[in-house]
Parts: structure tokens; C-alpha cells; sequence
């Protein structure tokens, strides 16, 4: 029999939890988390809901503003939320709003939105509860009304305090820094997320300005071509085949679909996918239907130009190499995979957007013939560098947990097989790598050195890719395969750290890993497995002291200079491999004492225009970015 364990448990042990007061109590159930990525998704919550005013025909304006006192406030021209008592709470609607979860406009039948990206009737709910105070405005009925709540609670009912002849409104909050971790909101995580929802929603404009500096910052958004715009910025580094984006709309009963897409030069395929405005980066049923109809819209188009034979059939990889394209569909109860909304799952959506696409690009394709030869022609080509990739591939390929004489002979292993506990360093040069092989804990740390620059993967097809030796040991190294064959499961280290030297050429090389595994793996980075060690460019000695210190940048050297005048002597580290084996380990592998920066993706499409812009094939507009920022480059080596 078990030992009885004292303690009372009873009904005075069970905890009831007001809704606002759970959010508090567990916020990453409702924003994720309570970092920077959290701070910033209150802004969206309440953005959102102006921007479901618009998806209802009621709003053509939001503006977002950075207070001087560090708040935020979204203000739109819509209808304003209903002030009038609740019938059933018996308070005002707008109280209800934003202090009853699931009360909201967004449950289907009769409910105030047909299309919405809220679900759950959370959104500002959270932003109330999370927020040190709050303050709504609401213009309606010739009235401003307005009511202020303190982490959730109302402060007062709501309130006449003047009139006009606007609607909408007006939302201030600041965030609670007993909930998260910053407050400080940041001007470009904000504007990338703006200008997205701008061109979403065509002809809607949006505006964020920041009030915090000497001078305030603004930027405006309206894209009247919407996607299409998208697309084409996307595709601004590039030579098209298309003289421009071919764009296409549907529309059936409240269900919407917007594509726009375009051929590159490039060997990337890029499609990113929206419903409701919400980023599925996982894609869903409407990428499904994209994805199909190119298929056979252009296998179709091969054969009516007699360039294809009946047998021939080429692949939806072949067909998709060099695309950018955006799929964007507005829809009644929008079913997602997870609470994240990664992932669309509504069915009728596949054979909506299938044939969507197959009628306009299968109508355009006819009517633009030379065109439409030039793509299946590419295709073609494309076809055969995939099966010429194909053996390379599956040399390159993992299966399964191999053994240690299996992996890349200059490979120096960890010991420990676990791959929540491991981690691999790429390291720039056989110098550095030996220094590194010897310092390391060789439970848990792994050295793969890399011999001069890898492919610029941005630049060649996959074939070529397979055919480099440094790319190949990265591959096998990792153990989790490439593109469609990825599975992350199969990782074999929790942390890939490139550690190279802190200089222009060692700034280079870690692009050029950056640009592998964004374009082959990019789950590492989406999911937070990729990071950049931080090697110190000067040790320091000071007369007199017998410990030696580490500056990691210029600015900490002029800080170090200005508190022990000409005391000083420095050592400046060009590479890595000037280090000694214990200063290495000291400075930038030892987990107690190392800086490594973790290299995230807070937004795709920026990330991918950044890429292929400062890595693909045109100098000139190259050019231009270096030029029009030079000025932001403090710390470079001549």
C-alpha cells in the first residue's frame, strides 16, 4: 500500500480564475510568449480588428502610432464598436468587448463579420489584461464615448466626453512590464507586419508613426495592386519572364482567392500563402489547389504546343522552379491545423483555388503563346537538372542514425548522441578548425571546419548545389536532409553555431551558410536552431592587472580606452585561428561565459527579398542598397 501523503485538498483548493485574470496567469496560451515577439502581437490583435472592419467594407483607414511615453495607438475609420448595453451582460457592448472572453462579432450566423482572423474572441481581451492601463475611444452617434481600464478592470463605466462626426476607434494601451520581458516596441517589427496588411487588402491604407525620437518617424502604406505589388517587389532583383505579375481573383458567395505570380531567372521556389490575412507558413488546402493546377495547366500547355509528348509528364518541383507567388483567400470559419494558424485546413478551398488557377493561367497560356513556350521550355530544363540532382541527392541523403565512419571525414563528432544536448560549429578554415577540435567539450560539441567560401546557392541549381563538396558535408553533417526530403526529426544537433572570423571576409561566409540553409533547410531558422557565435576582436591588457579582458566591438574598446586612459595594451584578432586554444574556448564556446546570437526570421518575404537582392544576380541594384546604406556601417575592416 502507498504512504499517505498530508495535505488538504478540497473545494477551497479549486481555483476559479475570472477570464482576464487567466490570461494574466498563463499569457503564452493567448500571444505565444511574453518576449519581444509577444509585445509586438498586441499591436496585431488590435490592428486586426480594424482590419476585419475593412474586410467588411466599412474601414479604408488604420493608423498605428508609437507614443512618446512608449504606448501604442491604433485608431480607424470604421464603424466604431456598438456602445449600446449588452442585452445579456447588461454593460455596455464595448465593455464587453474588451473584458468577457469569447464574447465577440466573429462566431458565424449573425455575428458582426462574415470573414475574420479572429476565432476564439480573445484578441483584445488579451491586449486589456496584459496591458498596465488601456484606454478606448469610440466615435459614434455624433458622441465620443470612452473608457479606461487598469490591467483589465474598468475604471469607470463608458462614458460620453464629447462630439463629432467621425466613426470608428481608438485604441491606447500600454504594455505591463510585470508581463513581459521588454515593452519597448520596435519601429521595424511593427512596419513589416503594416506593410503586409497593406498589401493584403488592397486600397486600404495604413500608417505607423513613432513619436519617441527628436524627430518623428512615419511611413505610409497602400497598395492598390495588392498582392500583385507584392509579387513584383518580391521579384525586383530578378530578370521575369513575365513582363508582369499575372494576377487572378474568384470569388464565390462570401469566399474570396486572390493569386498573383511570376517566373524568375532564380532556382527558388517561393510561394507564401494568407487566409483571412493570417500568414500560413505551413501552407494548407489553398496551396494545395495552387500547387495542382500549375501542374496541369502547364503539362497541358506543353503538349498543345507539341513540345511535351503524351507520355511526357513533368513534375510539380519542375514546374514551380523560379516561381514567386502569393495565395491569398478570405473565408467564413477559417479551420486551421494548431492555435497558431500555421496551417489552412478548410477542403473546399483545394478545389476552389484549383480551378481558379487552372481557368486564368490555362486562358492566359493560350493567348500568350511564345510565353507560355518559353515556360515549359524551362521547365523542361528544370526537369532534367532534378534528375541530373537526383544521384547527387541521394549520396547527400541520411537514412536513419548513421554511424560515426559514415559522416564527413574532417567531422569531429561529439561523443554525446542525443540531439537536444549537441551542437555542431561550422568553422571558417582547417587553422581555426584545429584550434577549435582542441578547445571544445567533446561531449557535446561538435567542429565541422569548412575549406574557403561555399557555392552561393542563390545563384545555381540544385545539381550544382550536390556537386560542392562543403555543402555536401553540411548536408550529412546535419542529418536532416534537404527541401522535400527535410525532416527535422532526423536533426542530429539542437544548435548549428557558424563561428567565423570577425572581419569582412568572415561576414561573407556566414551570408553564404545563411543563404544554404534559408533556401534548403529553413525550418532550422524558422524553428530557432541556427545561431552566430561571437568571437571578440581585441584582448585587452592592462598594466598592473593580471586578467586580461575581451572587447567585442569598437564601441567597447572606446568605452575601455575612456576608463583606463594609455594603460592598455591590445591584442587585434584577424581570424580565429590566432586565438589559443583556451582563449577560444573562454571567449566563444564556452556556454558560460559565450555570446551567440540566435538568427531568426521575424518575416519571411523581408528576408527572402533580402537574400536575393544582396545575393543573386544583379549588381546594380546591389549597388544601390550598399550606396543608399553605407552610412549605417560602423565596424568594418579595410
Amino acid at each position: 500500500m502507498s504512504e499517505k501523503v498530508e495535505g488538504a485538498y478540497g473545494a477551497e483548493q479549486i481555483q476559479v480564475l475570472d477570464g482576464l485574470e487567466h490570461i494574466r496567469k498563463r499569457p503564452g496560451m493567448y500571444i505565444s510568449s511574453t518576449d519581444e515577439k509577444g509585445l509586438h502581437h498586441l499591436v496585431s490583435e488590435v490592428v486586426d480588428n480594424s482590419i476585419d472592419e475593412a474586410l467588411a467594407g466599412y474601414c479604408d483607414r488604420v493608423d498605428v502610432t508609437v507614443n512618446a511615453d512608449g504606448s501604442c495607438t491604433v485608431i480607424d475609420n470604421g464603424r466604431g464598436i456598438p456602445t449600446e448595453i449588452h442585452p445579456k451582460e447588461g454593460i455596455s457592448t464595448v465593455e464587453v468587448v474588451f473584458t468577457k472572453v469569447n464574447a465577440g462579432g466573429k462566431f458565424g450566423g449573425d455575428s458582426g463579420y462574415k470573414v475574420s482572423s479572429g476565432l476564439h474572441g480573445v484578441g483584445v481581451k488579451a491586449v486589456n489584461a496584459l496591458s498596465e492601463w488601456l484606454e478606448v475611444e469610440v466615435y459614434q452617434n455624433g458622441h465620443i464615448y470612452k473608457q479606461v481600464y487598469n490591467r483589465g478592470v474598468p475604471q469607470r463605466e463608458l462614458t460620453i466626453i464629447g462630439d463629432t462626426d467621425k466613426t470608428g476607434t481608438k485604441v491606447t494601451f500600454y504594455p505591463d512590464a510585470e508581463i513581459f520581458e521588454t515593452t519597448v516596441f520596435r519601429y521595424e517589427i511593427l512596419r513589416v507586419r503594416l506593410k503586409e496588411l497593406a498589401f493584403l487588402n488592397k486600397g486600404l491604407t495604413i500608417t505607423l508613426t513613432d513619436l519617441r525620437g527628436e524627430k518623428p518617424r512615419t511611413d505610409s502604406f497602400c497598395y492598390e495592386g495588392g498582392i500583385k505589388e507584392l509579387v513584383e517587389e518580391l521579384n525586383r532583383a530578378n530578370e521575369t519572364l513575365f513582363a508582369e505579375p499575372l494576377y487572378f481573383e474568384a470569388q464565390d458567395g462570401t469566399t474570396v482567392c486572390e493569386i498573383a505570380l511570376q517566373y524568375n531567372d532564380g532556382y527558388s521556389e517561393v510561394i507564401y500563402s494568407y487566409a483571412n490575412n493570417v500568414n500560413t507558413i505551413d501552407g494548407g488546402t489553398h496551396v494545395d489547389g495552387l500547387k495542382l493546377a500549375l501542374t496541369k495547366v502547364i503539362n497541358d500547355a506543353g503538349k498543345k504546343l507539341n513540345i511535351l509528348k503524351d507520355s511526357d509528364k513533368l513534375t510539380g518541383e519542375d514546374v514551380r522552379e523560379g516561381i514567386t507567388a502569393v495565395v491569398s483567400v478570405k473565408l467564413e470559419n477559417a479551420q486551421f491545423e494548431s492555435q497558431t494558424k500555421d496551417k489552412l485546413n478548410n477542403s473546399f478551398i483545394r478545389p476552389f483555388v484549383n480551378k481558379a488557377v487552372a481557368d486564368e493561367l490555362g486562358e492566359y497560356l493560350e493567348e500568350h503563346p511564345s510565353e507560355a513556350r518559353e515556360l515549359v521550355l524551362r521547365c523542361i530544363t528544370a526537369q532534367k537538372a532534378r534528375d541530373a540532382a537526383r544521384n547527387a541527392r541521394e549520396l547527400t541523403r541520411r537514412k536513419g542514425v548513421l554511424e560515426s565512419t559514415t559522416l564527413p571525414g574532417k567531422l569531429a563528432d561529439c561523443s554525446d548522441k542525443r540531439p537536444e544536448l549537441c551542437e555542431i560549429y561550422i568553422v571558417e578554415g582547417d587553422s581555426a578548425g584545429g584550434t577549435a577540435k582542441q578547445g571544445r567539450d567533446r561531449r557535446f560539441q561538435a567542429i565541422l571546419p569548412l575549406r574557403g567560401k561555399i557555392l552561393n546557392v542563390e545563384k545555381v541549381r540544385l545539381n550544382r548545389a550536390l556537386e560542392n563538396a562543403e555543402i555536401k558535408a553540411m548536408i550529412t553533417a546535419f542529418g536532416c536532409g534537404i527541401l522535400d526530403d527535410f525532416d527535422e526529426s532526423k536533426l542530429r544537433y539542437d544548435r548549428i553555431i557558424s563561428m567565423t572570423d570577425a572581419d569582412v571576409d568572415g561576414a561573407h561566409i556566414r551570408i553564404l551558410l545563411l543563404t544554404f540553409l534559408f533556401r534548403y533547410m529553413r525550418p532550422l531558422i524558422e524553428h530557432g536552431h541556427v545561431y552566430s557565435a561571437k568571437p571578440p576582436l581585441y584582448k585587452a591588457t592592462v598594466k598592473g592587472k593580471t586578467e586580461d579582458v575581451y572587447l567585442y566591438s569598437e564601441e567597447e574598446k572606446t568605452l575601455f580606452d575612456a576608463a583606463n586612459g594609455n594603460r592598455v595594451e591590445y591584442q587585434r584578432y584577424k581570424g580565429l585561428g590566432e586565438m589559443s586554444t583556451e582563449q577560444l574556448w573562454e571567449t566563444t564556446m564556452n556556454p558560460a561565459t559565450r555570446t551567440l546570437i540566435k538568427v531568426s526570421m521575424q518575416d519571411a518575404v523581408e528576408a527572402d527579398k533580402m537574400f536575393n537582392l544582396l545575393m543573386g544576380e544583379s549588381p546594380a541594384l546591389r549597388r544601390k542598397f550598399i550606396e543608399e546604406n553605407a552610412t549605417l556601417v560602423t565596424d568594418l575592416d579595410i
